[in-house]
């Protein structure tokens, strides 16, 4: 409390609360303590500074805000442990032994506060400052990612011309998708027959009339045929089938997105000061065009 002196309650009452609080902890001479864990500490703190914030509220001079600092801790000192009976017999001997401290104004506003503050919650203090408190805490430190930058509402789009768009472009990229699966089971349909004949021209199950430098016989020549167009009808008629399928698929696509252009949402208005612009670009008749109109009407 020697530290304490009516420059340094002035700075306390000009900080925020934050560094109000920090800045009385200071000139109290206190230690540096846990706001968290030590509970009646962070409490009594607290109280004293509303008594500063009291005593400048009401007017009392910078000398008389001391006072009533010294004052509330001094009660909070003698009170603890005590009756609320007891409590305020305290109280009213400390008013008396502080009255030459204060004028007859101030010494009753002091009274009222603390009657309406400190007896009215008596209990509740005695409580969180007489009893050791169990503390259960949990630290967690979570990460906390920040929304991106919006873009310029001049860049914004309606929702549901948003949402039309977003579907027309889902629709565009499967037809997309289906052309390239055409094309890419022809190359696998190509390498398919091509290995497969050549399996049948040179593998190594090949008859001893087949193997070279020795003349075909008839039937042999003729089972080649056949076994070549049947690999080659197979592989066309699978790639005939799947492209088929595909014409649907991209009909439908299509179809799709003949409906939704048909169902479109309206394209937004456009905005007061664009329409105003465009009227202040229309060019205004001179007075010459003005004299030929009057002229005219005579």
């Amino acid at each position: 409390m020697a530290l304490l002196t009516p420059q340094g309650v002035k700075e306390v009452f000009q900080f925020q609360k934050p560094q109000g609080r920090e800045h009385l902890r200071r000139l109290l001479n206190w230690e540096d303590f846990d706001e968290l864990r030590d509970a009646p500490q962070s409490i009594l703190l607290d109280t004293l500074y509303d008594s500063v914030i009291f005593a400048v509220g009401k007017g009392f001079p910078w000398v008389e805000v001391v006072q009533v600092v010294k004052f509330t801790e001094e009660l909070l000192k003698e009170t603890k442990g005590c009756c609320i009976t007891e409590a305020v017999t305290i109280l009213g001997n400390k008013l008396r032994d502080y009255q030459k401290q204060f004028n007859i104004t101030h010494l009753l506003a002091l009274c009222d506060y603390f009657h309406n503050t400190f007896i009215r919650h008596y209990k509740l203090y005695q409580y969180l400052l007489s009893q050791d408190q169990e503390v259960n805490l949990r630290v967690a430190h979570v990460q906390v990612c920040s929304p991106p930058q919006p873009l310029p509402l001049t860049e914004g789009v309606d929702r549901d011309l948003w949402k039309h768009e977003q579907r027309v472009a889902e629709l565009s990229s499967a037809e997309v998708q289906e052309h390239a699966n055409v094309l890419l089971l022809k190359e696998t349909l190509r390498l398919k027959q091509l290995h497969m004949l050549q399996k049948v021209f040179g593998g190594e199950e090949t008859p001893v009339e087949l193997q070279p430098r020795q003349t075909l016989r008839r039937e042999a020549l003729e089972g080649l045929v056949s076994e070549a167009i049947h690999i080659q009808i197979a592989c066309l008629q699978e790639l005939l089938q799947y492209e088929i399928q595909a014409a649907f698929n991209i009909l439908d696509l299509r179809l799709q997105k003949k409906r939704l252009s048909l169902g479109a949402p309206p394209p937004p208005l456009p905005s007061i000061t664009a329409g105003q612009a465009a009227f202040e670009d229309y060019p205004k008749p001179s007075k010459a065009n003005k004299g030929k109109k009057a002229k005219a009407k005579k």
